[in-house]
């Protein structure tokens, strides 16, 4: 299950609850956000038990993407007690994404 979050709930979803949250960031305008979406879903589905999955809609929560810098989308980043520890950003196929997040596991 992938967490929709924004401003209010952030710090609720992820930086009090400890473990690893993969969080995409991303806007119905982005064309490359569309195309990671339905990776994204997949993604979440398969690893869903080594990792809590969220996304932020960055037009409904800008302070949250002004806090950690996200300035192209689509992004992920990978939250640890609270605490970004990776990120990436673009378009990227579901390998390196199972990759990505597997190696911060």
């Amino acid at each position: 299950m992938i967490s929709s979050l924004n401003n209010n709930n952030f710090d609720l979803a992820v930086t009090h609850v400890p473990g690893l949250h993969v969080v995409r960031f991303w806007a119905e305008w982005c064309g490359p956000c569309r195309v990671m979406a339905p990776v994204y879903d997949e993604v979440a589905q398969e690893l869903r038990d080594d990792a809590h999955f969220a996304e932020v809609n960055i037009d409904n929560a800008d302070r949250l993407a002004n806090k950690f810098r996200v300035q192209s989308v689509p992004a992920i980043l990978l939250f640890r007690d609270g605490k970004v520890v990776d990120h990436m950003v673009g378009t990227i196929g579901k390998r390196h994404v199972i990759e990505f997040i597997k190696h911060n596991l």
